[in-house]
């Protein structure tokens, strides 16, 4: 008996130890990005940054943000992503309704359809020729009418609904309600889980969203954070001169010079707060929402 239970502490030991061990590594990247924004460009390039800031100071996001890309582009982002995922789950919400309904002619067809998307794709140059044809390029537009539904996010709202009592619908109808009562009113508050969970989904995929921005909006006041991200990570030279510390009065100008390295931590860190931020408070919701749209196929 005590063999077994001293088996049972090592692998729970183990198991315990490989488990924390893990999870820094998957943690530690983040914590390292977050501090090395946090630390004074000189002295993390001369000292090194390990496990606190060094020369802890904010003035890096102060620069960041007196910028003029910067700020605009994450009012670009974060506008995409609000529109962006309204209409998702509008459009999405409408169509998983209409497909559940039996009177609708043609509801199999226009859902087997759907589903035939998610596995053929005609590639990125006719998306591209499309986006121009349909007069999207250079406009707000191109960031959310192209996704305003999807073939996920139909499915797990057609079965979520599927799985409502009909009787629901049937006593409406008595009662006089017409149809845009019975899917605004009735159905749609009961799917707030599913819709919590799209909403994760359409917000994540809005917020990192940066290729339509690449192929197709050149104007600089469309131009999404994401996009600006990648272009400092692939710069080689930072984007601040000394010019700015001296316009803002710094004691030291050297100071409030930032580092390619430390302009891309904190860029980086701007743009995964946001999601680091909604993703854990929309959790209870995302797990309920995912677990009820997969019951029936």
């Amino acid at each position: 008996m005590n063999t077994t239970k001293n088996k049972d502490l090592i692998f729970n030991v183990l198991n315990i130890t490989l488990l924390v061990l893990f999870s820094l590594l998957c943690f530690y990247p983040l914590y390292y990005i977050f501090i090395y924004s946090l630390s004074d460009s000189a002295a993390a390039v001369s000292r090194g940054v390990y496990l606190l800031p060094q020369k802890f100071t904010i003035q890096n996001y102060i620069q960041i943000f007196q910028s003029g890309n910067i700020p605009m582009a994450a009012g670009v982002s974060g506008l995409r992503t609000l529109l962006g995922t309204v209409l998702t789950l509008i459009c999405s919400f409408i169509y998983g309704y209409l497909v559940t309904q039996k009177e609708l002619i043609g509801r199999r067809f226009f859902y087997r359809f759907l589903i035939v998307s998610m596995y053929l794709s005609a590639g990125l140059i006719p998306w591209y020729l499309l986006m121009r044809m349909l007069h999207l390029q250079n406009t707000f537009a191109l960031y959310i009418v192209p996704g305003a539904v999807g073939a996920f996010y139909v499915i797990l709202i057609k079965t979520y609904i599927e799985q409502l009592p009909a009787s629901l619908e049937e006593s409406a109808q008595i009662d006089g309600a017409g149809p845009l009562t019975i899917m605004f009113k009735i159905i749609m508050p009961l799917c707030r889980p599913v819709l919590a969970t799209i909403a994760v989904f359409s917000a994540v995929g809005q917020w990192n969203s940066w290729q339509d921005n690449f192929f197709l909006a050149t104007d600089p006041n469309l131009k999404t954070l994401q996009l600006l991200l990648l272009e400092y990570l692939q710069s080689n030279t930072s984007q601040f001169s000394l010019q700015g510390a001296s316009a803002h009065g710094l004691a030291n100008a050297t100071k409030a010079v930032l580092t390619t390295s430390t302009i891309q931590a904190t860029i980086s860190v701007l743009a995964i707060l946001p999601i680091a931020v909604v993703y854990p408070a929309m959790q209870k919701h995302f797990v309920k929402g995912m677990v009820l749209g997969a019951v029936k196929g």
